[in-house]
């Protein structure tokens, strides 16, 4: 899994959802309890890719396999889990190509 990290103070997430980790680009949210304007979860089943937003910190997984971003992913849901705090799912954003890969990624059980 490749990870790279960046910081950015003037952006907040919803620069993420309505624009670079947007549904037309492929990605769908990953909904918890800690979702804020200054923090949020991406995911892009196509690319591979969980982006984490959080504070000014950016941070992009880049998976190396379907296997690698299905780990990844129920990583995400445990840690939360564990550590108090809800795992909503992953919202499919009303997009019928991104439910129907995230459900042929065998994920289909963790969307809402």
């Amino acid at each position: 899994m490749k990870t790279i990290r960046d910081f950015d103070g003037f952006t907040s997430r919803y620069q993420f959802d309505f624009d670079l980790c947007s549904a037309p680009k492929g990605y769908a949210q990953i909904d918890t309890s800690q979702d804020a304007s200054y923090f949020g979860i991406w995911a892009n089943p196509d690319l591979l890719i969980v982006a984490t937003y959080c504070e000014g910190d950016i941070t992009v997984r880049i998976a190396e396999s379907d296997a690698e971003f299905v780990a990844e992913i129920r990583e995400i849901k445990r840690w939360n889990e564990d550590n108090g705090h809800r795992f909503s799912g992953i919202d499919g954003m009303c997009n019928e190509t991104l439910i129907d890969r995230f459900e042929a990624l065998g994920l289909g059980d963790l969307l809402h």
